[in-house]
Protein backbone atom coordinates (compact mmCIF):
# COMPACT_ATOMS: atom_id res chain seq x y z
CA UNK A 1 0.00 0.00 0.00
CA UNK A 2 1.21 3.86 -0.70
CA UNK A 3 0.46 6.43 1.49
CA UNK A 4 -1.71 9.20 -0.42
CA UNK A 5 -3.36 12.31 0.95
CA UNK A 6 -3.85 13.15 4.91
CA UNK A 7 -1.37 10.33 6.92
CA UNK A 8 -0.79 12.14 10.19
CA UNK A 9 -1.49 14.92 12.68
CA UNK A 10 0.93 15.53 14.96
CA UNK A 11 0.94 17.24 18.56
CA UNK A 12 4.09 18.19 20.91
CA UNK A 13 3.36 16.90 24.02
CA UNK A 14 4.64 17.34 27.70
CA UNK A 15 4.30 13.79 29.20
CA UNK A 16 4.64 10.89 26.20
CA UNK A 17 3.00 7.89 28.75
CA UNK A 18 0.07 10.24 30.05
CA UNK A 19 -0.66 11.50 26.42
CA UNK A 20 -0.60 7.39 25.06
CA UNK A 21 -2.87 6.36 27.49
CA UNK A 22 -5.44 9.19 26.86
CA UNK A 23 -5.49 8.19 23.31
CA UNK A 24 -5.64 4.45 24.11
CA UNK A 25 -8.56 4.73 27.07
CA UNK A 26 -10.67 7.37 24.92
CA UNK A 27 -9.58 6.86 21.26
CA UNK A 28 -9.45 3.12 21.36
CA UNK A 29 -5.70 4.33 19.92
CA UNK A 30 -2.59 1.82 19.94
CA UNK A 31 0.61 2.50 19.86
CA UNK A 32 2.10 1.58 16.13
CA UNK A 33 5.64 2.56 16.40
CA UNK A 34 7.77 4.64 18.89
CA UNK A 35 11.11 5.84 18.86
CA UNK A 36 13.14 7.78 21.14
CA UNK A 37 17.20 9.99 20.75
CA UNK A 38 18.23 13.23 20.55
CA UNK A 39 16.29 14.39 22.85
CA UNK A 40 12.83 13.59 21.87
CA UNK A 41 10.81 10.78 22.45
CA UNK A 42 8.08 9.74 19.75
CA UNK A 43 5.14 7.60 19.63
CA UNK A 44 2.53 7.22 16.39
CA UNK A 45 -1.10 5.53 17.66
CA UNK A 46 -3.64 4.26 15.44
CA UNK A 47 -6.99 2.72 15.79
CA UNK A 48 -6.30 0.99 12.92
CA UNK A 49 -9.36 1.73 10.81
CA UNK A 50 -7.52 3.34 8.32
CA UNK A 51 -3.95 4.56 7.40
CA UNK A 52 -3.66 7.41 9.71
CA UNK A 53 -1.63 7.61 12.48
CA UNK A 54 -1.84 10.45 15.75
CA UNK A 55 1.89 11.55 15.99
CA UNK A 56 2.93 12.57 19.74
CA UNK A 57 6.66 14.19 20.02
CA UNK A 58 7.45 14.54 23.66
CA UNK A 59 10.44 17.17 23.59
CA UNK A 60 11.51 19.10 26.59
CA UNK A 61 13.29 21.79 24.57
CA UNK A 62 9.84 22.58 22.30
CA UNK A 63 6.38 24.19 23.46
CA UNK A 64 3.70 24.29 21.42
CA UNK A 65 0.26 25.96 22.43
CA UNK A 66 -2.67 23.55 21.80
CA UNK A 67 -4.92 23.90 18.77
CA UNK A 68 -6.70 26.48 19.83
CA UNK A 69 -10.67 26.83 20.83
CA UNK A 70 -12.16 25.27 17.46
CA UNK A 71 -9.55 22.95 16.40
CA UNK A 72 -9.81 19.27 17.23
CA UNK A 73 -9.43 15.61 16.48
CA UNK A 74 -12.65 13.61 15.80
CA UNK A 75 -13.20 9.81 16.79
CA UNK A 76 -15.92 8.15 15.96
CA UNK A 77 -17.68 6.11 18.23
CA UNK A 78 -19.33 2.81 17.25
CA UNK A 79 -22.89 3.79 19.42
CA UNK A 80 -24.13 6.65 21.42
CA UNK A 81 -23.55 4.49 24.83
CA UNK A 82 -19.98 4.43 23.95
CA UNK A 83 -19.99 8.25 23.84
CA UNK A 84 -21.78 8.25 27.43
CA UNK A 85 -19.86 5.88 28.86
CA UNK A 86 -16.47 7.64 27.83
CA UNK A 87 -17.54 11.06 28.78
CA UNK A 88 -18.49 10.33 31.96
CA UNK A 89 -15.02 8.74 32.85
CA UNK A 90 -13.58 11.96 31.72
CA UNK A 91 -16.02 14.34 33.38
CA UNK A 92 -14.86 11.96 36.72
CA UNK A 93 -11.03 12.88 35.78
CA UNK A 94 -11.82 16.68 34.85
CA UNK A 95 -11.50 16.32 31.16
CA UNK A 96 -14.95 16.55 29.92
CA UNK A 97 -14.96 19.91 27.85
CA UNK A 98 -18.70 19.99 26.49
CA UNK A 99 -20.83 17.45 27.29
CA UNK A 100 -22.86 15.04 24.72
CA UNK A 101 -25.29 17.08 21.87
CA UNK A 102 -26.75 15.75 19.55
CA UNK A 103 -26.89 18.07 16.00
CA UNK A 104 -28.55 16.08 13.37
CA UNK A 105 -27.28 14.95 10.50
CA UNK A 106 -24.65 15.11 9.49
CA UNK A 107 -22.74 16.06 12.47
CA UNK A 108 -24.06 13.53 14.61
CA UNK A 109 -24.05 12.67 19.18
CA UNK A 110 -20.63 14.70 19.96
CA UNK A 111 -19.17 15.80 22.70
CA UNK A 112 -15.71 17.36 23.40
CA UNK A 113 -12.95 16.32 25.63
CA UNK A 114 -9.51 17.46 26.79
CA UNK A 115 -6.09 15.72 26.24
CA UNK A 116 -3.34 15.81 29.21
CA UNK A 117 -1.66 18.87 26.87
CA UNK A 118 -4.96 20.96 26.86
CA UNK A 119 -5.82 19.88 23.13
CA UNK A 120 -9.33 18.97 22.49
CA UNK A 121 -10.48 15.49 21.29
CA UNK A 122 -14.00 15.02 19.96
CA UNK A 123 -15.90 12.07 20.40
CA UNK A 124 -18.73 11.41 18.15
CA UNK A 125 -21.36 8.65 16.56
CA UNK A 126 -23.35 9.05 13.33
CA UNK A 127 -20.85 11.74 12.25
CA UNK A 128 -21.35 10.86 8.77
CA UNK A 129 -17.82 12.22 7.12
CA UNK A 130 -17.25 9.87 4.71
CA UNK A 131 -20.97 9.90 3.32
CA UNK A 132 -20.15 13.44 2.78
CA UNK A 133 -17.01 13.24 1.01
CA UNK A 134 -18.53 10.75 -1.03
CA UNK A 135 -21.51 12.89 -1.96
CA UNK A 136 -19.05 16.00 -2.19
CA UNK A 137 -17.67 14.03 -5.83
CA UNK A 138 -14.12 14.77 -7.03
CA UNK A 139 -14.83 18.33 -8.85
Amino acid sequence: MTDLGLTHVAFSVRDLDASVAFYRKYGGMEVVHERAGDGIRVAWVSDRTRPFAIVLIEAADRHDTPLGPSGHLGVACPDRATVDRLCAAAEAEGRLRKPPTDSGPPVGYWAFLADPDGNTLELSHGQEVGLTVERAGHG
